[in-house]
């Protein structure tokens, strides 16, 4: 079965927002986990979290306290 381009296309930027999604809720639990509510410090620092390669990433939500986050990742 030959598939079009488009669809796969398609497909493949679906299959992408998806892992995008749920790597910002996995970051978001975490960091509800760990400090309550995301409040508006630490909401501006998820994006810039988004970025790191998850062996970064883990490391860094374990280990870094909220001011160390926000201090690194924060505008």
């Amino acid at each position: 079965m030959n598939l079009s381009p488009a669809y796969l296309q398609w497909r493949e930027a679906t299959l992408q927002e998806g892992q995008q999604e749920g790597r910002q809720q996995m970051v978001e639990n975490f960091l509800r986990a760990r400090f309550g509510e995301i409040d508006v410090t630490l909401s501006p620092i998820v994006a810039p979290l988004l970025q790191l390669p998850p062996e970064e990433l883990a490391p860094l939500l374990l280990t870094l306290s909220r001011e160390e986050l926000i201090a690194r990742f924060g505008e």
